[in-house]
């Protein structure tokens, strides 16, 4: 669109379905450069991805051309099915419905980028669950416990 200027960082956080810690480091890569891949096509720009077995953060310039939503639809479907085809898991993949978006202005992404690089090491302090609950507090988002993240059963 002519005349449109933006500037919209969003990170992402989504779970594996029952947070199953199933994303193993042999193919953790693999998978951080398809969704890149994603994120590309959508003509939108990466700013970091990381995460741990049950969980991925990305950081993303976003274009206002598609929604957040169809957004996260499309990276949660084209990878569940690339890493279903890929048969990385002895189970059928699937990522837990739902997942967090949250705003950063531009002077923030040097402090959001270190932290969603250092995913593996923070998480020795702190659960996913603390850490997402952080974030919603953070951003004074409103929730219900009921639909936090589900544990594995």
């Amino acid at each position: 669109m002519a005349n449109t200027y933006t500037q919209i960082h969003i990170h992402f956080v989504f779970a594996v379905k029952y947070r199953k810690a199933i994303i193993h480091t042999n193919w953790r890569n693999e998978l951080y450069r398809y969704i890149s891949g994603i994120i590309k096509n959508c003509n939108h720009k990466l700013l970091a991805i990381n995460g741990t077995a049950d969980h991925i953060h990305i950081l993303i310039g976003i274009r206002p051309a598609q929604s957040i939503s169809e957004l996260m639809k499309t990276i949660k479907q084209n990878s569940s099915k690339w890493i279903n085809q890929n048969k990385f898991t002895n189970t059928h993949f699937e990522w837990q419905e739902g997942y967090g978006a949250f705003s950063y202005s531009k002077s923030q992404l040097k402090a959001v980028i270190r932290y969603i690089e250092n995913q593996e090491s923070h998480h020795k302090k702190q659960s996913f669950r603390e850490e997402f609950v952080d974030f919603l507090e953070k951003s004074e988002v409103d929730y219900d416990e009921k639909f936090i993240f589900k544990e594995l059963i």
